[in-house]
């Protein structure tokens, strides 16, 4: 008598994952899992559980703010007496620019002195908005 045997038409069986390959896999699913919990307890430790800052931290930060309160008190008096320059200047107005070594530049273009004072204007504002921004996001 002959025995039937069940044989592909190309050779080859079925192969089937070994049982160390599935605890591998599965080691592998656990750890992910265990770090994930890890990083996310870790994650809820920090806000609830801030660091105490120290003194000295305390302190550098208190006085970055006041620089930057400075900082924005200096650009807004310049911006007021750029302000009233543009507005009180009359037809026979200068615009002098000198160097350190004494060479100037001088002009009384007035056509020239408002595209000047109009972009130093333009170039002031946007700097108080950064310093506005900035001071408005500090944390002590």
């Amino acid at each position: 008598m002959a025995t039937a045997t069940t044989v592909k038409a190309n050779g080859t069986a079925k192969k089937t994952q070994s049982n160390v390959a599935l605890k591998t896999a599965e080691k592998a699913k656990a750890t992910q899992t265990k770090s994930t919990t890890v990083t996310e307890k870790l994650a809820e430790d920090a806000i609830t559980n801030p660091k105490p800052i120290s003194l000295d931290d305390r302190i550098n930060k208190f006085q970055k703010l006041q620089g930057l309160t400075n900082q924005r008190e200096r650009l807004m008096i310049t911006l007021t007496s750029l302000t009233k320059f543009k507005y009180n200047n009359g037809d026979s107005c200068v615009f002098l620019i000198r160097d350190e070594n004494g060479e100037e530049f001088k002009t009384s273009n007035t056509n020239l002195i408002k595209l000047v004072t109009n972009h130093l204007q333009d170039t002031l504002l946007v700097r108080k908005n950064q310093l506005e921004e900035e001071i408005l996001k500090f944390e002590l």
